[in-house]
């Protein structure tokens, strides 16, 4: 990953508050209560507000991040709810994660830059289990206009680390979609997702 990119990451989670809050997101909440407890992974998890929140309801939860400023903030919230997470810091392919680990996967706003972005959703399938489920919300492609008329809806500014409906069925072409939708919806998360935006939203069960 670019130096860069992590800078860029590191920057935005230095400082004292909640870049994107401290509350989970509003889909992945709604779709991991409706689930069974087991283990979750969260890729680019940040400062860790759905993983906390997984792991108050009692998932045996892990996450990564390329920024430790990100870590760092996860782990002072985990403390605060008195909860405790795995937070490995780094690329995808330096970590240990294992074959059929996990019984989620929640990938909410993981944006992975887009000459991986691939790769790293097909490295992600082999972590889980069989009959696992993919909980996933992410800016689409229509997004581009919104971040047009109102740069505090935050999100990629580039079409090709953006996500479209076809995308999203040829990465998970091997599950069972439980729910795939485009829509508009109004987001109010910490500092950096405010306003009108245009999202994937994505349950499947791999098959």
């Amino acid at each position: 990953m670019k130096d860069t990119w992590t800078e860029r990451w590191n920057d935005r989670y230095s400082n004292e508050e909640f870049a994107y809050g401290e509350q989970p997101n509003n889909y992945l909440k709604e779709q991991l209560e409706k689930l069974t407890v087991g283990t979750i992974l969260f890729p680019a998890e940040g400062e860790g507000r759905n993983a906390i929140f997984a792991a108050k309801l009692g998932w045996t939860v892990s996450a990564f991040d390329i920024s430790i400023e990100g870590k760092n903030k996860a782990f002072q919230l985990a403390e605060t709810n008195h909860v405790t997470i795995d937070y490995q810091v780094g690329e995808l392919h330096t970590l240990d994660y294992r074959t059929e680990q996990f019984d989620a996967i929640a990938l909410i706003y993981a944006h992975f830059p887009a000459d991986i972005k691939f790769h790293y959703h097909k490295t992600l399938d082999k972590y889980l289990q069989k009959n696992g489920i993919v909980i996933f919300e992410a800016f689409s492609k229509k997004h581009i206009d919104y971040i047009s008329k109102n740069e505090k809806v935050g999100g990629p500014k580039d079409t090709e680390s953006l996500f479209s409906i076809d995308e999203i069925k040829s990465d998970f072409s091997n599950y069972e979609i439980i729910e795939l939708t485009e829509k508009e919806i109004e987001l109010n998360e910490g500092l950096f997702h405010n306003g009108k935006g245009s999202v994937i939203r994505f349950v499947g069960r791999k098959k």
